[in-house]
């Protein structure tokens, strides 16, 4: 009988032709672990909870559409998600982070070239990503499909579009 490597089970975990050389982020020039390395999807799905509870209570204070209901349940959605995105745009193009990020140690970088397949060396930059690459990231996380796609290195889609990536402080 025939050796199906193809055909094996997902628990057996995943086939070594798929994890890249170097671990994740290393295509990008980042280290696997600790300070610098691609954040992990628990630390950033804590980091929008955070924020998307504070846009709720910010929400629910200025935007009531049900004062009997509990505090972060009363507040408009569309304003709850227009503050979310303010906040996306004001804070990651100005500083780098959000509240979220902050509390959960990461912050969003920018690259160059990382994309490319000739660039052999991504340029990475320290400052802030910029405004423009913040409303492009924020625009795309807002509509939440592009954040849930992600690539081998566990990058969402959202930020490979604007050019960035959440890393570990």
């Amino acid at each position: 009988m025939a050796d199906r490597k193809d055909l094996s089970s997902w628990l057996e975990g995943e086939p070594s032709g798929r994890d890249p050389v170097g671990g994740r982020g290393h295509r990008l020039g980042l280290s696997s672990e600790g300070a610098g390395s691609l954040a992990r999807l628990g630390r950033r799905l804590g980091a929008v909870l955070v924020d998307w509870v504070a846009c709720l209570a910010i929400s629910g204070a200025f935007f009531s559409v049900s004062p009997d209901a509990f505090f972060l349940t009363r507040g408009n959605q569309w304003a709850t998600l227009g503050i979310f995105a303010l906040e996306n745009v004001l804070l990651v193009g100005s500083i780098g982070n959000t509240l979220g990020h902050r509390l959960f140690g990461l912050r969003v970088r920018r690259v160059f070239a990382a994309d490319s397949a000739e660039a052999a060396d991504p340029v990475w930059e320290t400052a802030a990503p910029g405004f423009l690459s913040a409303l492009v990231r924020t625009l795309l996380l807002c509509l939440v499909i592009p954040a849930v796609v992600w690539d081998a290195d566990g990058r969402g889609l959202h930020d490979r579009v604007a050019g960035t990536a959440i890393v570990r402080r």
